[in-house]
């Protein structure tokens, strides 16, 4: 099921597996106050990358959007959420047994969204480049990294693009096999691509997703990620 709102697009497979249950990850834009479990998702991940990327400027690039894997079944605290219940003022000082009873800051903490993964992207007239792509270690084999790439072309398909590329280490063979299953190839190589190491890079490319024949290959694909690892919700923005 596909619904269509004022910014952006919901999405939610519609499966012939009826017994299908509904996947614990979900896909929505990551906003301000995502920034640090990205940060930490991207360290995990990618420990060699230094300084850090900066999360908050490619939010405010016209040009990039970034989604995170949610944990729905799960809250983390949100160490800013620390409210001011009794305010430290003179008329407050009057009253002894109030200050006595309740301190003057008094923690309320809130939580969050338990982020798992992240995608970011870059769309370039009809191309959309995925930049990075990561899920956290303890969640990995749970089809994070998979569903991440799904709202990935998802979100090509409502800017128009009619490709997908992105850049991988030469090593990563795990994650080249992915990519192959979504109609990636390997269309080029970047040589010492990576700083680390100097690692090179291929090049990996879709061909034409906006043919009748991708997009059936497509919403199959979707299905089996369905029945393998359950109904997923993703609030895709434009």
């Amino acid at each position: 099921m596909i619904q269509f709102g004022r910014m952006g697009v919901f999405v939610l497979e519609r499966t012939a597996y009826t017994d299908t249950e509904s996947m614990r990850y979900a896909i929505r834009p990551m906003t301000p106050a995502d920034l640090q479990q990205v940060t930490n998702i991207e360290q995990d991940a990618f420990p060699e990358i230094w300084p850090s990327t900066k999360f908050d400027k490619e939010l405010r690039n016209h040009l990039s959007r970034y989604l995170v894997a949610v944990d729905t079944k799960t809250k983390v605290n949100n160490p800013n959420s620390v409210q001011e219940i009794i305010p430290n003022k003179p008329w407050t000082k009057k009253i002894p047994i109030i200050r006595h009873l309740v301190p003057d800051i008094a923690p309320v903490i809130q939580t969050t969204d338990s982020l798992v993964g992240y995608v970011g992207l870059w769309f370039m007239i009809d191309e959309a480049h995925i930049t990075s792509i990561a899920v956290r270690s303890t969640h990995r084999g749970y089809g994070i990294g998979e569903l991440l790439l799904i709202a990935s072309l998802e979100l090509g398909a409502i800017q128009d693009t009619k490709m997908l590329t992105l850049e991988t280490r030469i090593s990563n063979v795990t994650a080249q096999n992915l990519y192959k299953k979504y109609g990636l190839s390997i269309v080029g190589k970047r040589k010492n691509y990576y700083s680390d190491n100097n690692e090179d890079a291929f090049i990996m490319s879709t061909g034409d997703t906006k043919t009748k024949e991708y997009k059936d290959f497509f919403d199959n694909l979707r299905q089996e990620h369905s029945k393998r690892w359950g109904v997923s919700s993703r609030y895709i923005t434009e």
